[in-house]
């Protein structure tokens, strides 16, 4: 496994991290699980308040226990579930986080979150009092750094020039490419790391029959795919090729990729250990659709 370090945080990291927000098995099975991933090498494990009504972040929590100076756990806050249990409604409020963080300290039986993130984000955010109720979750070791979980080039824009986040989270892959028009580079200059998630588009790089995906007809996400399937080989499969194509971007720290099964596990694996793309097969990835841009919060 490699690991990088998360922008100017002090946190290694490993390139391959494990997405708990797709955990659906009993607390045993999923101990069972993320145990066989810290054994291959995986140390971030990512969760978030929101998923499963706080219960990922139990399931998590329960797992590590005994292994809490192994690993390194990320969550985000910034998503209130309504009390009717309808939906839940955006919430950055200083207030709110200050009081939230200490349900998922609980859940995830830990004294201190290594990396808390704001779960979404907009301008018309009181942005300067979310970073404020950041930066004394820091001061009081409730937390260690903190980032963003964004694909809003307009947010991220104003959270590089006015906060200390340590790394954003963003959708990336060769069906994604939106990042790379300006965010990739920006983040890269200020030492930000990128956690990259949807590297294999759904799977529609991967396995799945092509559809429509983002602004790509179904047709070209079938060129895209077929591009993935031809620069592919016997020590590096699809999976493993579209995942190692966003690793290899300068500015991603780590793909943050779902896991539930033992075999999807094992896939994610692989894509560390696999062979690098050469220029000339990244270039033949990039050739087979039109790189697209984001068309709005630019």
């Amino acid at each position: 496994m490699n690991y990088h370090l998360l922008g100017h945080s002090a946190l290694r990291i490993s390139e391959i991290a494990f997405g708990g927000m797709s955990l659906q098995g009993s607390d045993e099975e999923n101990a069972a699980l993320i145990h066989q991933a810290i054994g291959a090498g995986i140390n971030y494990f990512d969760t978030a308040d929101l998923y499963d009504r706080g219960e990922n972040e139990r399931t998590l929590g329960k797992a590590l226990q005994g292994k809490r100076q192994e690993v390194i756990i990320a969550s985000k806050v910034g998503n209130q579930w309504r009390p009717d249990g309808s939906g839940w409604d955006w919430n950055p409020r200083k207030d709110y986080i200050l009081k939230t963080v200490e349900d998922s300290l609980q859940r995830l039986q830990t004294d201190y979150i290594d990396l808390y993130q704001l779960h979404g984000g907009t301008l018309e955010d009181p942005i300067d009092e979310t970073i404020e109720a950041f930066e004394l979750l820091q001061q009081q070791g409730k937390i260690r750094y903190y980032g963003i979980s964004s694909i809003r080039p307009n947010v991220i824009r104003e959270y590089v020039k006015r906060s200390n986040i340590v790394s954003v989270m963003m959708q990336y892959c060769l069906l994604d490419r939106r990042p790379e028009e300006s965010c990739l580079e920006l983040l890269l200059q200020h030492n930000i790391g990128v956690l990259a998630r949807g590297c294999v588009a759904k799977g529609l790089l991967v396995d799945k029959p092509a559809a429509p995906f983002l602004n790509y007809t179904a047709d070209e996400v079938k060129r895209a795919a077929n591009a993935v399937a031809a620069v592919s080989n016997p020590q590096r499969g699809a999976s493993q090729t579209a995942v190692r194509f966003v690793l290899q971007h300068p500015a991603i720290s780590a793909a943050v990729i779902g896991i539930r099964t033992p075999a999807q596990l094992e896939d994610a694996e692989k894509a560390s250990a696999a062979p690098m793309l050469t220029s000339q097969e990244i270039n033949t990835l990039r050739a087979a659709v039109p790189a697209n841009c984001y068309e709005q919060h630019r």
